[in-house]
């Protein structure tokens, strides 16, 4: 390795992002008391810039930038620099992210703010180049301006704060709408969704285009409850699409980032933790609902993918694997035409360049970004071979190529374990191991709550990331809501007191913690954690759901098993204080949504009583996880459990009948004739198919 001349204060940190600047000249802070007291006794302001470890441009500044030395001296000089890991600190991303959008319209990372000694931000933009270009100001430049702006124009500075810090505060005010909760509004959101269908490639709007899984949720529920089988389309059209393209590894499994094409042939080919748990969950969904192979294959592989490249020995999952590996992104994924034929053979190399759309040009600088093409039928009756022989080819040639592939340098990965991406990932394979009947996926589901837990929950109260046997930073209101509802995913699954007194404890800990006595919603920080220059509510669902959005879902779903009413009016009060902008904007509440839907139906309780092990309580569980039935609570216990039903009022007073499983179907703690055969769960669960508040 190469000999660093300069060492910085962010060789003890623990993220990765971090440690790939600590050998810049830049005198790098991480954020804390010691950068923050240097500010204030020497009234220097603050140069604060965020990004994260898979982040493209962010390697760009810094390449160009920080490992410049002339740029170093300034910023040394002038500044107190501090280096931030969105992704260990997304309160103060989202607080300084909010100020770039104000000041100039658009926000992205890397993130340059220059704030005051009181945190309170004056200048900032994203990317800077190193000199002037584009139409950009050089680095240099604007550190000089903004250095001599800070000790010349005070007035200028207190009056440019003073007016972000009220707009920042304005940010938060949100009113409980008079409108009324009805399925009427869940039939407007989703017909503005399916304005922007691309009814060609699927997906919605052009490029980039992002797996908007939230939405697909939502329009998926919405099918659900009103039969249209158009947005059934438009589902299922957009997941085959996306999984046939590029921007899913035909090869190993799991889905890139999102597409630079309306296409999904060329990805950007990070792949992120939160991704591949929403989406696995949304493919289990689709696969629920139709029954297609096709849907179930793309899930196993994808948390098959999960299993292996992105989960530590201690149970955690890592956040995210880098696009590029020996510096060129993309480099691992993508193949030559004579590779593939030297690896296969002349024979079976034709047949799978057909199907995978290989070519000797390639479709991406050169080399090919594998992706199915056209159909099968259509493939095999060119090569006039039979569909069998192709597809037997294709699964021959795709274990070869992902054997091969093996032996390539990996992209890098950041093996930090960020709490909600963990407990998002934790109820996709919770959900998939009673859907699929995978006893690894509730092994793996297991284990990662058991991490959870033990490792970032050490006294109590939970914490937000974990790195080389090191926890820390308080836990935020997305933390909190993920991991209760991977736990209450856990217990429906399994039976296991255990995970729903821990989700119930969590719920209970959001609350005390998080909640907004005055305004409603919740805060995104704690009570008791960090005191920013704001206190913000996030309720928009971005790549990743918003916390507000996932308490609200967790929390009804909880009110109904364990018969909260404080619960239930929590999440009513969030959907009153974003009512008008989920009616503007439906495609910036996925999520939230698919909540509301849950709340205006009228969810289905499902109590089995029996002993989860045996075969015949195995098989009333089948009926009940076969179907997509999104609007339901599952509580199981074996007859005269009394912890259980202490708990549970819908295991009360629930006899096995005649010693056998027994299955209760209720609504609103009312329930049907109890059940002992499959056939006539089912025959209960379909009957009740669709029906909501509304209808």
């Amino acid at each position: 390795m190469a000999e660093h001349k300069h060492t910085n204060r962010l060789q003890h940190e623990t993220s990765p992002y971090l440690l790939q600047h600590a050998h810049n000249p830049v005198n790098w802070y991480p954020w804390g008391e010691e950068a923050l007291m240097k500010a204030r006794t020497e009234n220097k302001p603050i140069l604060l810039s965020i990004g994260y470890s898979a982040c493209h441009w962010c390697h760009v500044m810094e390449r160009e930038s920080f490992e410049d030395e002339e740029i170093a001296r300034l910023m040394n000089e002038h500044f107190v620099n501090i280096k931030v890991d969105r992704e260990e600190r997304p309160d103060l991303d989202q607080v300084y992210m909010n100020a770039v959008q104000l000041m100039t319209g658009h926000g992205g990372w890397p993130m340059t703010m220059f704030l005051t000694p009181e945190l309170v931000p004056f200048y900032g933009g994203t990317y800077f180049p190193p000199a002037d270009r584009h139409n950009l100001p050089g680095f240099p430049r604007i550190l000089q301006a903004v250095a001599e702006a800070y000790k010349e124009d005070l007035e200028g500075v207190a009056q440019t704060t003073a007016s972000i810090l009220t707009e920042l505060r304005r940010m938060n005010l949100t009113r409980e709408s008079e409108s009324a909760l009805s399925v009427s509004a869940l039939d407007l959101a989703a017909r503005n969704i399916a304005r922007s269908y691309d009814p060609c490639f699927g997906g919605f709007g052009s490029a980039p285009k992002f797996p908007a899984a939230a939405t697909l949720e939502f329009l998926l529920r919405t099918y659900h409850r009103t039969n249209n089988a158009e947005l059934l389309e438009m589902v299922t059209h957009t997941c085959r699409r996306m999984a046939e393209g590029g921007m899913y590894d035909q090869i190993g499994g799991g889905f890139h980032r999102y597409s630079t094409d309306a296409r999904w042939l060329v990805p950007h080919f990070e792949k992120m933790l939160y991704d591949n748990a929403l989406l696995s969950r949304l493919y289990l969904h689709v696969y629920q609902a139709t029954g297609e192979a096709f849907f179930r294959r793309v899930t196993e592989e994808t948390l098959d993918y999960v299993a292996r490249e992105m989960t530590d020995a201690s149970g955690g999952f890592y956040s995210t694997q880098d696009a590029d590996s020996e510096g060129v992104e993309g480099k691992f994924f993508v193949w030559s035409a004579a590779e593939i034929v030297e690896l296969l053979g002349r024979e079976d190399s034709a047949l799978v360049c057909a199907y995978y759309g290989v070519t000797e040009e390639g479709n991406f600088e050169g080399e090919n970004i594998l992706h199915v093409a056209r159909p099968a039928e259509i493939v095999a009756r060119e090569q006039g071979v039979t569909i069998e022989k192709l597809l037997a080819a294709v699964e021959r040639g795709r274990k070869i190529l992902f054997a091969a592939r093996e032996q390539r340098v990996k992209p890098g990965r950041d093996e930090k374990i960020l709490t909600a991406w963990n407990g998002l990932m934790l109820t996709s394979f919770a959900e998939a191991a009673t859907v699929l009947e995978r006893a690894d996926y509730r092994e793996m589901a297991e284990r990662s709550a058991e991490f959870i837990l033990g490792s970032l929950r050490p006294d109590g109260a939970l914490l937000h990331v974990y790195k080389d046997g090191q926890t820390k930073q308080q836990g935020f209101l997305d933390d909190y809501a993920c991991v209760a509802q991977g736990l209450l995913a856990l217990y429906e699954a399994t039976g296991a007191l255990l995970w729903l007194e821990a989700a119930h404890a969590l719920g209970e800990e959001m609350s005390a913690e998080f909640w907004d006595e005055a305004e409603g919603g919740f805060f995104y920080t704690a009570r008791h954690g960090e005191q920013l220059i704001v206190r913000q509510k996030d309720f928009f669902d971005n790549a990743t759901p918003s916390g507000n959005s996932v308490a609200a879902d967790v929390l009804l779903r909880l009110a109904v098993l364990l018969d909260k009413p404080d619960y239930q009016r929590k999440a009513i009060t969030i959907f009153r204080l974003v009512h008008e902008p989920l009616m503007r904007y439906p495609s910036a509440f996925g999520y939230l949504l698919g909540a509301l839907d849950f709340h205006l139906s009228t969810p289905k309780e499902i109590a089995l009583i029996g002993d989860p092990q045996t075969t015949a309580t195995r098989a009333l569980a089948r009926e009940v996880w076969r179907p997509f039935l999104p609007n339901k609570v599952v509580a199981q216990a074996i007859e005269g459990d009394e912890q259980a039903a202490a708990l549970v009022p819908l295991l009360r007073d629930r006899p096995a009948l005649g010693g056998r499983p027994t299955a209760y179907v209720c609504t609103n703690y009312t329930c049907q004739q109890p059940v002992t055969k499959p056939q006539e769960l089912a025959a209960q669960l379909d009957a009740t198919k669709g029906q909501s508040a509304g209808n």
